[in-house]
């Protein structure tokens, strides 16, 4: 069983950058890939990032790639989003959600979910 608590979201203007943290509980957290999702008012829950079990492999959903990067550190069971140049258009409820094995790119992929954190970006 894996807990997720996502944080760090708020309200920034368009440009500015924002450090999404997911932490996690359960004693298997370097068995999973971690993904970030997000979900905008009135569509779909889209891919974001996912980065699998040693931290050294990522993938980037096309909208995000350039200005989003994930890393986690599994000594601290924590997975981060340091999102730059953020766009009004990066408006969403963030998740985070983990995976046991390898990478996933589809929500239908993870089992477990964090609560969500909402991130604003102001034009």
């Amino acid at each position: 069983q894996v807990q997720l608590v996502e944080s760090g979201g708020g309200l920034v203007q368009a440009g500015g950058s924002l450090r999404l943290s997911c932490a996690a509980s359960g004693r298997t957290f370097s068995s999973y890939a971690m993904g970030w999702f997000r979900q905008a008012p009135g569509k779909e829950r889209e891919f974001v990032a996912v980065i699998n079990w040693r931290g050294d492999n990522t993938y980037y959903g096309d909208s995000v790639k350039g200005r989003f990067t994930i890393s986690r550190d599994n000594a601290k069971f924590t997975v981060y989003l340091q999102m730059n140049s953020l766009k009004p258009e990066d408006t969403a409820v963030y998740y985070c959600a983990a995976r046991f094995g390898g990478l996933g790119f589809s929500e239908e992929e993870y089992e477990y979910w964090g609560q969500g954190t909402q991130v604003t970006v102001s034009s």
